[in-house]
């Protein structure tokens, strides 16, 4: 990268032109690897990330960084997904991160040959120049400290010259990062230098440390070397982008963000992204029904009230009055299959549901798996949503036999026992795969509510093209429902809930 600031609009000032187009195409690519990990990137934030590097000094990484991540990312679930990205579109940019494919070993920082780095008993290493003569020991001794004064040149110095020595990689090689970066670790014997570093920290302070003391100390050895194996993560990840392209490696370490994880294939990880995400759709998703419910589109010509006030024009009706419709909030009720294979997908549309309650005149909710039971109970006079779901998982009566599911018994039990309660105004919707286990699917209850109320809506966590195969029998209900959606991740569910209001 260049030490002066490049103008991407550049330019008749005196700029370079040249340098400007490479810069431009350059966040062209960048922006559409963003867009290509999920992150919704506007035109407008777009002009803004352009205009914002302008007066940034390209040299400076860490700045360059946080502007483009200040016009281009909205929500802070997503900074992880962008910092991905930009590490590996950009791990190449800049001399001192370029790669030498000719070069086993790289120079190591001038005050390692000034003999700034030191052993033990002062004396600088021999050969401590040159980073293709240092002994294991040597090399580890240097790293010890490099951590014990925080010096991060001569850290990421250390971290270059341990990936080269002890990653063992090899071009064309189809290995991930994680192996290499495994094979550089257990070289290093990184517990054994906090030991080290604690045991110098005694031995150098004029008083024994406070146990407050020891922890500060011991907490800012770990940040440290929790910064080092950043970097050795960082040199791998550079040298993969070497060999294999910066598109390949993106594409290779692309997550789904949290609103594209799949409901049924989520990790315990991602299940807990899930959670923190759900938060801020809940309240969003209910300003938009309110919005969407108080300005709604107008009624009929309310000919009466136009005539009245073509008075004031002569009789000349100029300004048309409207009826405007005054919208009911619609009762939802929710059935939802909660057996092994859909558990987590019901879960978080209760969630959700019970979360925006207060955008409908009642939500009553039902659970089943053979055997069904109302779980309204649990959400009422509650505020604590997850409890009130828990409950629902481990309390609900929804085994009948064999707590295999069977759709059809459960809805022919829905109906004998709630059937008639539901009504003009109730909306119902149906959470499940319809993976009936090839039992009768008593679809005709869901025609006769179908009858019966507002709208009825299938809800299904699995892919598209998985409808109707085997045990599946989504098509048999979907014939008497208002709509059947795909509803694998909270992306999707947030685009079905429109269909509420």
């Amino acid at each position: 990268m260049s030490d002066t600031v490049i103008d991407p609009v550049a330019d008749d000032d005196g700029g370079d032109p040249v340098a400007g187009d490479a810069l431009v195409d350059l966040l062209n690519g960048f922006i559409v690897e963003l867009r290509e990990a999920g992150l919704p990137v506007s035109l407008t934030e777009h002009l803004d990330a352009m205009e914002a590097v302008r007066f940034i000094p390209l040299d400076d990484r860490s700045a360059f960084k946080y502007a483009l991540a200040a016009t281009l990312v909205k929500n802070h679930a997503h900074w992880r997904a962008f910092e991905t990205v930009f590490e590996v579109y950009f791990s190449l940019r800049g001399a001192e991160y370029a790669i030498d494919p000719d070069a086993e070993l790289a120079e190591l920082p001038e005050d390692v040959e000034s003999g700034d780095a030191r052993d033990g008993a002062g004396q600088a290493p021999a050969n401590a120049g040159s980073g293709e003569a240092l002994t294991p020991e040597e090399l580890a001794q240097m790293l010890y400290q490099a951590l014990l004064q925080g010096d991060d040149a001569m850290m990421r110095a250390m971290a270059r010259q341990a990936v080269r020595r002890y990653a063992g990689m090899e071009p064309g090689r189809p290995v991930g990062g994680t192996y290499y970066l495994y094979r550089t670790m257990r070289n290093l014997d990184l517990d054994g230098m906090l030991e080290q570093m604690m045991q110098q920290s005694r031995e150098d302070a004029p008083e024994p440390l406070t146990p407050l003391e020891e922890r500060l100390e011991h907490d800012e050895y770990e940040n440290r070397i929790n910064q080092f194996k950043q970097e050795v993560e960082a040199e791998i990840r550079r040298r993969l982008v070497a060999d294999r392209g910066v598109e390949a490696m993106a594409k290779t370490l692309r997550k789904p963000l949290p609103e594209d994880i799949d409901f049924m294939h989520a990790s315990r990880k991602e299940m807990i992204s899930l959670r923190k995400a759900l938060q801020p759709l809940t309240r969003r998703l209910a300003v938009r029904l309110a919005r969407k419910r108080r300005h709604g589109r107008k009624g009929p010509l309310d000919f009466r009230n136009t005539v009245r006030h073509s008075l004031s024009y002569g009789g000349v009706p100029a300004e048309p009055k409207f009826r405007y419709p005054r919208p009911a909030k619609p009762e939802i009720f929710v059935i939802a299959d909660i057996s092994g294979s859909v558990a987590a997908f019901a879960r978080f549309t209760l969630h959700l549901v019970h979360a925006i309650a207060s955008q409908f005149s009642r939500v009553r909710s039902f659970v089943f798996i053979d055997g069904i039971d109302e779980v309204t109970r649990f959400f009422e006079g509650t505020e604590d949503i997850v409890e009130a779901v828990h409950r629902v998982n481990t309390e609900a009566d929804v085994v009948w036999v064999d707590g295999h599911s069977d759709y059809g018994h459960a809805f022919e039990v829905f109906w004998q026992k709630w059937g008639t309660e539901v009504g003009p105004k109730t909306t119902v919707i149906i959470l499940g795969d319809a993976r009936n286990n090839y039992h009768a699917s008593q679809s005709w209850v869901i025609k006769e509510i179908r009858h019966r109320a507002r709208h009825v809506y299938w809800l299904n966590p699995e892919p598209r093209a998985y409808w109707d195969t085997g045990d599946s029998i989504v098509g048999e209900y979907g014939v008497h429902c208002d709509g059947t959606f795909e509803c694998r991740n909270l992306r999707q569910l947030e685009g079905f809930v429109d269909h509420l209001v």
